[in-house]
């Protein structure tokens, strides 16, 4: 039997799950979350991209460092297989 733990400061966070998608389609569907959740005024989202061979997470990444909606964003310390974004929300 396996236990998930949840992590206390980040379990409320909206969040998404990009697993199965593409790299360049996961650039409309991070767009879209991240606008949805600025709307809903929420300062920190999560995206899920998984560990595996690290394309997803290189290709989020790449689009959360040019967009400009994003203050900053991290690999979570919790696991590795998640970025944790902060949003400018005013």
């Amino acid at each position: 039997m396996s236990r998930i733990i949840n992590d206390p400061f980040t379990y409320r966070f909206p969040r998404i799950d990009i697993h199965g998608e593409t790299s360049s389609t996961c650039l409309a569907v991070i767009n879209s979350f991240i606008k949805d959740n600025m709307k809903l005024k929420n300062k920190n989202i999560i995206i899920i991209h998984g560990k595996g061979s690290g394309v997803l997470k290189k290709a989020t990444h790449e689009i959360l460092k040019h967009h400009h909606d994003v203050n900053k964003y991290y690999i979570d310390g919790l696991n590795d297989g998640q970025t944790i974004v902060e949003l400018n929300i005013k």
